[in-house]
């Protein structure tokens, strides 16, 4: 028990970095565009997630009130960029691998804690498990950085008609789902480092006359 210390660490981390994984899979918040035809887009202000983008507007509802209008992003429209497509599959990967990686940590750590010292099976789980972690990590860490560069570089994205979005804003900035990728990449790689660092002790036979 006390060699895997390192390894309890990391099945914290991928737990928190699969998490993460996750939330930023499902928040809209990707790119903030700012826009300055207000007619329709209230707020100046819409999101353009992964799965869909939305703005507050104020047509159509009582005075004082707001709503919030969301259109889903289909996988099957040509309009959709490349690294939305990307982002869509690999997050999905990642979630999978991540959990594919906490179930090899915890099969692990339970041989550990309960004193089953079966040394090919504990290992190998463990290298199981930071392997399916970097994985992940590494299926962030792609379509964050992909995003981020396209947010940086202002690209546009041709919307249909029927969107009620501009072809290309007048800024763009990163929303809270880049950040929150970020983290889980670290979280995910640190994860898989540790578990793949195991060594299982070795313990000398001593005789006794």
């Amino acid at each position: 028990v006390s060699t895997s210390h390192l390894q309890l660490a990391a099945f914290a981390l991928g737990t928190v970095g699969w998490i993460l994984c996750t939330v930023s899979m499902g928040i809209v918040e990707w790119r903030v565009w700012h826009v300055d035809n207000t007619t329709i887009i209230s707020s100046g202000i819409a999101w353009v997630g992964i799965w869909k983008v939305c703005f507050i507007s104020y047509l159509h509802v009582s005075p004082g009130y707001e709503e919030q209008f969301c259109h889903k992003l289909s996988g099957y429209e040509s309009f959709i960029p490349h690294e939305i497509y990307a982002a869509q599959g690999l997050l999905l990967i990642a979630m999978c691998m991540g959990l594919l990686g906490l179930s090899a940590t915890v099969f692990a750590l339970r041989n550990v804690y309960m004193g089953i010292t079966h040394k090919t099976l504990i290992t190998r789980f463990f290298l199981v498990g930071g392997f399916f972690y970097i994985l992940a990590g590494l299926c962030v860490l792609i379509p964050v950085s992909w995003n981020f560069y396209s947010v940086t570089h202002n690209q546009s994205i041709t919307f249909p008609p029927s969107y009620y979005m501009p072809s290309s804003p007048a800024a763009q900035e990163a929303g809270a789902a880049i950040p929150i990728g970020i983290v889980a990449v670290i979280l995910l790689l640190l994860s898989g480092t540790f578990s793949l660092s195991y060594r299982f002790p070795v313990t000398a036979n001593t005789i006794t006359k």
